[in-house]
């Protein structure tokens, strides 16, 4: 397949996970910078190949020809930044931008390799699953928005929903890194605002960080 499918495909998935974004032609062309008319025009031709379903102002969903695919190209993006961000003094958005590339020229055999040499990792650096060689995600989910927390409590940081550079520049900088610790201490719910302290640093994050930074309540 091509890399425009693989990442229409692919966007659709993420998208549909991501409970910030709908699946319509027109969000998935936004994420991907094309035009709408581009994007109904792919999501037809997808459809006529069964790797998804289409009807018009209506969210696009995947067949499970479609996820299977999603999921395989996922994979391979996944085990890709974990294996940058092992070997190399890269930075998360950097990863990230290598491993968009890298995804789409990766055979099997090579996907296999590095998961080997990794040690079969079920989490990125950014925190998200790696689906495993049946195009599965084995781990369970059990992490909320940060926007969802209680004030008083601590979290572990498990997942980081952006790949938005300017986004994980900040996260890195102010240590909002996967698996690290940050204690809630008051959720501004009106102006959606939430007020955290980490390393014991003081800060408040807007909505665009509480929706997309995700976190498990600890124990």
């Amino acid at each position: 397949m091509s890399v425009a499918i693989e990442n229409f495909v692919k966007t659709i998935y993420k998208n549909k996970k991501n409970t910030n974004n709908d699946t319509k032609p027109g969000n998935i062309a936004k994420k991907l910078g094309i035009s709408n008319a581009a994007a109904t025009d792919m999501a037809k031709k997808l459809a006529v190949k069964e790797l998804l379903h289409y009807e018009k102002y209506q969210e696009l969903k995947l067949t499970e020809k479609g996820e299977k695919m999603a999921l395989k190209v996922i994979r391979k993006h996944r085990l890709w930044e974990s294996l940058l961000f092992k070997l190399f003094d890269m930075s998360l958005h950097e990863i990230h931008r290598e491993a968009e590339l890298l995804e789409h020229q990766t055979s099997d055999f090579m996907t296999s390799k590095i998961n080997e040499f990794l040690g079969n990792p079920k989490f990125d650096p950014h925190g998200d699953p790696i689906p495993n060689e049946t195009g599965e995600i084995t781990t369970i989910n059990t992490s909320i928005a940060l926007a969802e927390t209680k004030e008083g409590k601590a979290y572990t940081i498990s997942r980081l929903m952006s790949d938005d550079k300017e986004f994980l520049d900040f996260c890195v900088l102010n240590n909002l890194k996967y698996r690290n610790t940050l204690f809630v201490s008051k959720q501004f719910s009106k102006n959606k605002m939430t007020q955290i302290t980490i390393n014991n640093n003081m800060m408040l994050l807007n909505e665009i960080f509480t929706k997309n930074i995700y976190v498990d309540e600890l124990d």
